[in-house]
């Protein structure tokens, strides 16, 4: 019963983000997404608490899991290099939005537009994104991995390319041929951050300048070059 549950709403959100991303929030009513997802309006106003409410899951829910993966990283650091870090979480960022290719366009959208929500987000999950950010680039900087840098601009820097293809999804499949539902661009972009990575912010990096240890991580925990 309560797996059956779970399915259901989660079909729900998966069908109220994709009508907000192609209708607006303002142009989807409570029934647009009841027909889309095939259940009851009632059920929607009874597990959601209405169109804002669902709005409202879609973006918190989206947005821990997100944070959960930058947790994962900045805990990493404990036994990894700061590099060895980021690189994983570029990595498992781009995977962690191209299975919600949906809620992430919707997020970022939503995170644009000055309301209330969105200023509650800033103060609860935001701040705590710049935080893991910048102390993995902080630690970087002290050991002398990274160059010295403003940790506010290269953190926007990040954020925003690790963000805007699913943002514009249909900008870089009409312009640069591109799904980002697909493996191989996955891959593809992965790639070219770490490239970004190495040359902008190491000191100097080269296959032999890591440790042992950090290579076997990397190449174990890599999806492909392509």
């Amino acid at each position: 019963m309560k797996k059956a549950l779970s399915i259901t709403k989660e079909k729900v959100a998966e069908s109220a983000a994709a009508l907000f991303n192609n209708n607006g929030y303002a142009g989807t009513s409570v029934r647009d997404i009841a027909k889309k997802a095939g259940v009851n309006v009632s059920l929607i106003s009874y597990y959601f608490g209405g169109k804002r409410g669902l709005l409202e899951f879609l973006m918190s829910s989206f947005l821990e899991g997100y944070l959960h993966v930058l947790q994962d990283a900045y805990e990493r650091l404990e036994k990894d290099s700061a590099r060895t870090c980021l690189i994983r979480l570029i990595e498992e960022v781009i995977i962690y939005q191209q299975g919600r290719s949906q809620a992430a366009r919707l997020v970022h959208r939503e995170i644009s537009i000055d309301t209330t929500l969105v200023r509650e987000i800033m103060t609860t999950y935001l701040m705590k994104e710049k935080f893991y950010l910048t102390t993995i680039l902080e630690q970087g900087v002290k050991q002398k991995e990274f160059k010295p840098c403003s940790k506010n601009m290269v953190t926007m820097q990040l954020r925003s390319m690790l963000f805007m293809p699913f943002l514009y999804p249909q900008y870089v499949r009409e312009i640069y041929q591109f799904s980002v539902n697909d493996r191989y661009f996955t891959s593809k972009y992965s790639s070219a951050l770490q490239d970004w990575v190495n040359d902008s912010l190491c000191i100097q990096y080269d296959s032999e300048s890591i440790s042992g240890k950090d290579r076997e991580k990397l190449t174990n925990s890599s999806i492909g070059a392509g």
